[in-house]
């Protein structure tokens, strides 16, 4: 595809950086070019459904929680903070950060976990590789001159800054522990568009505009999680005072985020939080003034997180303005260790309770049975998927198109259309 005629200037990124994959003229010379792609994101249909998506406590259950949306918008306002303090353009992190989530399917970790073992014959499903492809394929907003979808057909470098793991799964590097990361950020079928804006960079280094889109994530999920956790009466923040307590969330805060950690490290991590003069020091009781107490300790962790990156990544490249590859987001060892331990105490008290496990197996069964029904009535589909599938040329790619249309369905909503195939089963006996 052809690339664009690019809008005003923005400093410190070239020509280059603006283009699209497919050509544009500048509609409004007064608005940046990573201004329009924000607002391309802030109004798609993608955006509005993530308002109805489990981040960790099912939307509807309780008013307060946090969705999908509400969870994009806090990762977006702290990512564009630490972009404004480091000198990259604020709109690219920030709509890197209201896209991070687009891909995610319903009912959380747990359908991208159904969806993956679905897709397992087809190159799996992955809730990253899925939002390239909502924003550069699904989402209906620009067609290339030969007809193909490019979905918000954003910039080269937002579409970058998109992408937590530049990497497909078979070109997945190694972690820390020497097997191969399990995450990865594009599908086969994707790799022309990841091609034009991965362009000139190194095979799998990440641009400082999406570590920060990763770091404001980590900030706000562990944060924010906690929060959700303790008002929702799941965590008691006093309850690790014991051996046996303490003992669980070292464990899944080393399974689940710090694979290498030491016992003592997570120990003295979960000391430093508790010992802040904002740690709470009273049991969480639903009032007003614990409630206040809960934001303002929420606050205060954001600032300390964001502020020691800021200050470690200063430290290293001084204070020249920093944008793309100009450096790398310096992260304190002692500040990772934290958010995974405030990871891990969500974790441990929401996501493993037996209570949430059953309700996972329900829901695993509803997106199972809902892509073998797609499979086998695709006109059931909205009728954009139903088209996608029979342009389709192979199984798998027609695979490929049930599960886009199964992941991009809400919480609810895939709820609606598995009430709706039992009842038009049923009317077949």
């Amino acid at each position: 595809m052809a690339n664009a005629v690019v809008s005003a200037g923005v400093a410190g990124y070239s020509a280059h950086d603006q283009e699209r994959w497919v050509a544009e003229s500048a509609k409004n010379p007064r608005r940046t070019a990573f201004q329009r792609d924000r607002a391309r994101v802030l109004h798609s249909s993608g955006l509005r459904r993530l308002g109805a998506k489990t981040q960790v406590v099912s939307p509807g259950s309780d008013d307060f929680v946090r969705t999908r949306l509400t969870h994009s918008l806090e990762v977006a306002q702290v990512g564009r903070e630490l972009a404004r303090y480091l000198g990259c353009d604020p709109e690219i992190v920030d709509t890197a950060c209201l896209s991070h989530d687009l891909g995610h399917p319903p009912f959380g970790h747990n359908g991208e976990t159904v969806l993956d073992e679905i897709c397992s014959g087809i190159g799996g499903f992955e809730g990253n590789a899925q939002t390239l492809r909502v924003i550069t394929r699904l989402e209906p907003k620009v067609l290339s001159t030969d007809g193909r979808p490019a979905g918000l057909n954003l910039t080269r470098a937002t579409l970058d800054a998109c992408t937590k793991y530049p990497w497909s799964r078979d070109d997945a590097p190694s972690g820390k522990t020497g097997a191969p990361v399990r995450k990865f950020g594009v599908y086969d079928d994707d790799r022309e568009v990841f091609d034009f804006f991965r362009d000139g960079h190194p095979d799998g280094e990440r641009c400082l505009e999406a570590q920060l889109m990763d770091l404001a994530d980590d900030i706000s999920y562990s944060v924010h999680d906690v929060e959700d956790a303790v008002f929702s009466g799941h965590l008691d923040l006093f309850a690790y005072e014991h051996d046996h307590a303490l003992g669980g969330l070292i464990d899944i805060t080393r399974s689940w985020y710090l694979p290498e950690a030491r016992d003592g490290d997570i120990v003295k991590a979960l000391d430093r939080l508790q010992s802040a003069a904002y740690w709470p020091e009273e049991r969480y009781d639903g009032s007003r003034r614990a409630q206040a107490g809960l934001k303002h300790m929420t606050s205060q962790l954001i600032g300390r997180f964001a502020g020691a990156a800021e200050a470690a990544t200063r430290e290293e490249y001084g204070w020249e303005p920093l944008g793309r590859y100009d450096g790398s987001l310096v992260v304190p060892e002692a500040t990772r260790t934290e958010i995974a331990v405030l990871k891990g105490l969500a974790t441990v008290t929401v996501m493993v309770a037996e209570d949430r496990l059953r309700l996972q197996r329900i829901q695993a069964r509803v997106l199972s049975t809902l892509c073998e029904y797609f499979s086998e009535r695709p006109e059931a589909m909205d009728r954009m998927f139903f088209l996608d599938h029979q342009e389709a040329d192979t199984d798998a790619d027609r695979l490929r198109v049930v599960v886009d249309q199964v992941a991009s369905l809400t919480d609810h909503s895939a709820w609606t259309a598995y009430h709706r195939m039992q009842a038009d089963e049923a009317s077949l006996l």
